[in-house]
């Protein structure tokens, strides 16, 4: 029969060694990995406060003044501008993986170049939603 070391000091001598966060150097792509979960829980909190909006509307006007009251002010407004940021950004994270799933866009530059589309369009798009409901009043 096979015999078994299980001595704590001899297995670590045998464990491969996994490179760790002093080793990694930060790259955009596994930044918007990050912000990506980041997005995706920050749409749980916002899809709540739509809930919230939505439930007072349908109760009666005093519950919805409230509501309104909370999202107009500055606060509420910063709220749902990151809200907007996060729901784009996460949208077109979303479709970068869904490029990556078809087995394009593997190559440095061209993940690079969708991580920073990513990034910029996500901020673009957000601006370009306030600039038209500002516009709209």
């Amino acid at each position: 029969m096979a015999e078994v070391d299980l001595n704590p000091a001899k297995l670590a001598d045998r464990r491969p060694l996994s490179p760790h966060l002093q080793i990694y150097r930060p790259m955009l792509t596994m930044m918007m990995s990050i912000v990506h979960r980041i997005t995706g829980a920050a749409l749980y909190v916002g899809t709540l406060l739509l809930a919230w909006w939505l439930i007072a509307l349908s109760i009666d006007s005093s519950a919805f003044a409230t509501a309104s009251l909370v999202f107009s002010s500055i606060i509420g407004k910063l709220i749902l501008f990151g809200f907007t940021w996060a729901l784009f950004h996460h949208l077109l994270g979303g479709v970068r993986h869904i490029i990556w799933d078809s087995g394009r866009g593997f190559e440095p530059k061209e993940r690079e170049f969708l991580a920073m589309a990513t990034l910029v369009g996500g901020v673009v798009l957000t601006v370009l939603v306030w600039i038209i409901a500002w516009a709209r009043g």
